[in-house]
C-alpha cells in the first residue's frame, strides 16, 4: 500500500516525479481541469451572488473515477498541479471532489522538478490556498460575463462566430490605434549630413552633423527641412577646417540582462529564434514538466514558466557561480552575486526562468531535444548564466570637430573584455541601432584632419512602426494588460478570432477586427480601456493576497456593465442590415451599387439583389470617394513564387483564401494556403494544408499526398489537449456549442468554447 498519492495535471510531469519519487508514492495526472463552467450556456448564477454552476467537463468523469479509487488506498494526497491560479483552481476542484475519502489532503508547490526541489517541496506542504482559488474563479467568471453576454451581441449585430473577451478585446484595440496613428501620420522630409573625416593615418571615420550655426540639429525639434538647406550647409563647411573642439574619453561598463520572466523569454525568443509566444510556452511547459535524457529518464531541465520575478534562489547562484568559475575562469566572475530588482506590479510568487542544473549545458543536451526545443533552452540557459558574469568594459571616444561654425560629431568604442557578452547578448527590435566596434585616431584637442567627402542624405520621418509579437507582449505587460500566464493567449486568440494578422511577422487589424472594435469601444467605453483592464487585474491581485474580497468586484463591476449591455442592445447599429447608397452603377443590370459588410469586410452589391447578384470589391479615396477594383487588394504573403520569383500574395476566392502569384496572368500558380500544423501520421513530416475538394468543399490534407493520405474535413489547430494531449484540435461551429475547438480523438471528447477570452 502506497502511503501518499500525488495529483498532478500532466502525464509528463507524472513521469517525472514518479522517476524521483519510487513506489513510495502513486503519481496521477488529472489532465487539466476536472470541472469547469458548462459550455452551453453561461453558468454563472447572477442573482444568487454570481454563483458558478460548474459541471464535470466531459471525458474526465472516468479520471475523476480513478482518482477516488487511488486516493482510497493511501494514507495522505498531495495536490500538485501547477503554481499559479490556474493550478490552484484545479488543486481545489479536485480537493472537493476527494472530500469523501477522508484522508489528509495537501498542497504542495513544484517550481522546478529535480530531486531536491520536489523533496524540499513535500516537506513545505501547505493546504489549498482560498484567496488564490478565489483569485482565479473571480477572473473567470468576469470573463464569462464579459464573453457570453457580448459576444452573442455581435452575432446578432454584425455574424455569427464572432467573440468579445475582457482582455483579448484590449489587444485588439491596442493594434487597430495603431494603426490609425500610422494611417494619419504625416510624413516629413528632413536631412542629414555626414563626413568622412581622415586623420594622420588611415582608416578614414564618419562624423556627423551636430550644430549648425550655434544651433543643435536633430531629427525632432530642430531639423534640416530641404534640399536647399542641406546644400547650404555643404558648401559652407566643404573647404573648411575641421579642427577637434572637444574630445572625451571614457572607460564604460555595460552590465548583463536579468534572467528571464515570461515576458522577456517570449520577447527574446519571437526575436532571435522567430517563435510565437504561443510556440515558446508550449517549448518552455515540455522543458518545464522532464525531458528523456537517457538512462536518466525524465528530468525537469528549467524552473516554472510563468513569472514576472527575476528573483533567483541562494543555491542556483551559488552552483552557477562555481560552474563560471570552472568554466570562462575567475575574470569573468564578479566578486559578489548580481542582484536584480523585480518590478513594484510584480507578483513574486516565482523565481525567474532558469535552467535546473547549470551544468547541464546546451551540448551536452543536445543528443536529447528537438531542435526547436534545443534552441529555446539554449537561449534561456545563455541569458541565466551570463545574469551571473562580469560587466562588459570598453572605451568610449567622443569627438567634436569645429567646421566654420558648424560641429561635426564622431564616436567610437573599442572592446577592452567582452565580459558576460562572450556568452549573451540581448537583442533588439528590427531596425534599431546596435553598438559598433570603431576604432577613432589618437587626436588631441586643436589637430585638423582633412575632409574626404561631405554626404548629405534626404530622409523622411516614419510613422511609429506596427506591433509584432515581441513588441506586443512588451506593450501588455507595460500597460498592465493580461498576466504572464495570459499574453501568448490573448496573441494567439486575437489572430484565431480573424481581428488581426500577422504580415511580415506585424500585427495589422482585419477590416473586422476595425469593426468590431469600433463598435465595442463606443458601446463599451469601460471595458475598452486600458487603464480599466489593468485595474481590474490589480483588483484581482488583491484578491489573492487576501486584502480585497470577490464578490465585491464581481458586484462592483456587474451593475455598471449591465446597464450599459442593455444600451448597447437596443442602440447597437446592426452591421448586417446596412446598405449604404453609392453612385456606381451595377455592371449587369441597371441598378446601383450599394455598400454591405460581409464576412471579409465591405464590398459592393447591386440594390437588385437577389434579382442581380452582382458584387465588387472597392476602394476609397483620401476623400471618401468609392473606386470599384477589378482586382481585390493584394496582400504580400512575405513569401515568393517558386516558379517566377515574384511575390505571392492573399487572395479570396469562391472558396476562401488562397496564395497566388502577383504576377498573374503571365504566372498562375497558386499554392494552398498552409495551416501551420504538422501532420499527425507517424513518421509523416509532412504540414496538414486546405484543400478545395471537386464538389467545392473545403478540406484538409498532408501535403505529402500521395505518401500520406492523411485528410480532414475540419480545421486544425496547434493546440494540445488538455485531457489527452493530442497535439492538435479541430475548429468547429454549431448552434449548441457555438464556436468551439474540439479533440480529434473518439474516446476524449474534450470540447473548449472560444466565445469568451481563453
Amino acid at each position: 500500500m502506497s502511503k501518499s498519492l500525488i495529483i498532478v495535471e500532466s502525464p509528463a510531469k507524472a513521469r517525472t516525479l514518479q522517476k524521483y519519487l519510487g513506489n513510495s508514492y502513486t503519481v496521477k495526472a488529472s489532465v487539466g481541469h476536472i470541472i469547469d463552467l458548462p459550455v452551453s450556456k453561461l453558468g454563472v448564477d447572477i442573482e444568487h451572488d454570481f454563483a458558478p454552476q460548474y459541471e464535470t467537463i466531459r471525458g474526465k468523469g472516468k479520471i475523476i473515477s480513478d482518482l477516488k479509487s487511488a486516493a482510497k488506498k493511501v494514507d495522505q494526497i498531495f495536490l500538485a498541479p501547477d503554481p499559479d491560479r490556474e493550478g490552484e483552481a484545479i488543486a481545489y476542484h479536485i480537493a472537493q471532489s476527494l472530500k469523501s475519502s477522508k484522508k489528509p489532503i495537501h498542497r504542495v508547490l513544484f517550481h522546478e522538478l529535480t530531486k531536491k526541489a520536489i523533496l524540499a517541496a513535500l516537506e513545505q506542504a501547505t493546504e489549498v490556498n482560498q484567496n488564490r482559488f478565489e483569485a482565479q474563479q473571480a477572473r473567470r467568471i468576469l470573463d464569462r460575463l464579459v464573453g457570453y453576454q457580448i459576444s452573442p451581441l455581435l452575432w446578432d449585430k454584425v455574424r455569427r462566430g464572432l467573440s468579445a473577451g475582457r482582455v483579448q478585446s484590449v489587444a485588439v484595440r491596442m493594434v487597430c490605434e495603431r494603426e490609425r496613428d500610422i494611417e494619419s501620420f504625416i510624413s516629413e522630409e528632413y536631412w542629414s549630413i555626414d563626413t568622412s573625416l581622415l586623420g594622420e593615418t588611415p582608416p578614414p571615420f564618419m562624423a556627423h552633423l551636430e550644430m549648425a550655426d550655434g544651433k543643435k540639429v536633430d531629427n525632432k525639434k530642430n531639423k534640416i527641412t530641404s534640399e536647399q538647406q542641406a546644400m547650404a550647409i555643404v558648401e559652407a563647411v566643404k573647404k573648411a577646417t575641421f579642427t577637434v573642439a572637444t574630445l572625451d574619453k571614457k572607460k564604460k561598463q555595460r552590465r548583463p540582462s536579468p534572467p528571464f520572466i515570461t515576458s522577456t523569454m517570449q520577447i527574446d525568443a519571437n526575436r532571435k529564434l522567430r517563435f510565437s509566444a504561443k510556440k515558446t510556452m508550449m517549448l518552455a511547459q515540455r522543458l518545464y514538466e522532464g525531458i528523456e535524457l537517457g538512462a536518466e529518464g525524465p528530468t525537469g531541465l528549467i524552473t516554472y514558466m510563468r513569472t514576472d520575478s527575476t528573483r533567483i534562489n541562494d543555491d542556483a547562484i551559488a552552483d552557477v557561480r562555481t560552474f563560471i568559475d570552472k568554466s570562462f575562469g575567475p575574470d569573468y566572475l564578479p566578486a559578489k552575486p548580481n542582484i536584480f530588482k523585480t518590478s513594484k506590479s510584480a507578483q513574486d510568487a516565482h523565481e525567474a526562468i532558469r535552467p535546473t542544473d547549470a551544468t547541464q549545458t546546451p551540448e551536452k543536451l543536445a543528443p536529447y531535444l528537438e531542435k526547436d526545443m534545443l534552441a529555446l533552452y539554449t537561449l534561456i540557459w545563455k541569458r541565466f548564466v551570463s545574469c551571473q558574469m562580469t560587466p562588459a568594459r570598453y572605451d568610449q571616444t567622443s569627438i567634436v570637430f569645429d567646421a566654420n561654425n558648424h560641429q561635426f560629431k564622431a564616436v567610437g568604442s573599442i572592446m577592452r573584455f567582452q565580459g558576460f557578452m562572450t556568452l549573451y547578448e540581448e537583442s533588439v527590435e528590427e531596425g534599431a541601432e546596435s553598438e559598433r566596434d570603431i576604432t577613432l585616431p589618437d587626436l588631441k584637442k586643436g589637430d585638423t584632419v582633412t575632409l574626404e567627402e561631405i554626404i548629405p542624405k534626404q530622409h523622411f520621418t516614419q510613422p511609429p512602426p506596427r506591433y509584432t509579437e515581441a513588441t506586443l507582449v512588451k506593450a501588455l505587460e507595460e500597460n498592465g494588460v493580461g498576466r504572464p500566464s495570459t499574453y501568448a493567449a490573448i496573441l494567439s486568440t486575437i489572430q484565431d478570432k480573424e481581428y488581426t494578422q500577422l504580415v511580415q511577422r506585424k500585427f495589422q487589424p482585419t477590416d473586422l477586427g476595425k469593426l468590431v472594435n469600433e463598435l465595442l469601444v463606443e458601446h463599451f467605453p469601460d471595458i475598452m480601456e486600458i487603464e480599466f483592464t489593468a485595474s481590474m487585474e490589480e483588483k484581482l491581485d488583491q484578491v489573492e493576497l487576501g486584502k480585497s474580497q470577490w464578490l465585491k468586484i464581481l458586484k462592483d463591476f456587474y451593475g455598471p456593465f449591465s446597464r450599459t449591455l442593455d444600451k448597447a442592445k437596443e442602440e447597437m447599429k446592426s452591421v448586417k442590415k446596412i446598405s449604404i447608397p453609392t453612385d456606381v452603377p451595377c455592371q449587369l443590370c441597371d441598378g446601383t451599387m450599394v455598400v454591405k459588410w460581409g464576412r471579409n469586410g465591405e464590398f459592393l452589391a447591386c440594390e437588385n439583389y437577389p434579382t442581380c447578384k452582382h458584387t465588387q470589391d472597392f476602394k476609397k479615396t483620401e476623400d471618401g470617394t468609392i473606386e470599384p477594383i477589378e482586382r481585390e487588394a493584394e496582400l504580400e504573403s512575405g513569401e515568393t513564387c517558386e516558379k517566377c520569383g515574384k511575390p505571392l500574395v492573399y487572395k479570396h476566392g469562391r472558396f476562401g483564401k488562397f496564395m497566388a502569384c502577383s504576377g498573374y496572368p503571365k504566372c498562375k500558380n497558386i499554392r494552398s494556403l498552409g495551416t501551420g500544423v504538422s501532420c499527425p501520421e507517424a513518421g509523416c513530416e509532412g504540414e496538414i494544408i486546405q484543400k478545395v475538394s471537386k464538389r467545392g468543399k473545403v478540406f484538409y490534407s498532408c501535403n505529402k499526398y500521395p505518401k500520406c493520405s492523411f485528410a480532414l474535413w475540419d480545421k486544425p489547430t496547434n493546440d494540445t489537449c488538455p485531457q489527452c494531449g493530442s497535439t492538435y484540435m479541430l475548429e468547429r461551429e454549431s448552434k449548441k456549442a457555438g464556436l468551439h475547438l474540439k479533440c480529434p480523438v473518439k474516446d476524449c471528447g474534450y470540447i473548449k468554447n472560444l466565445a469568451e477570452d481563453e
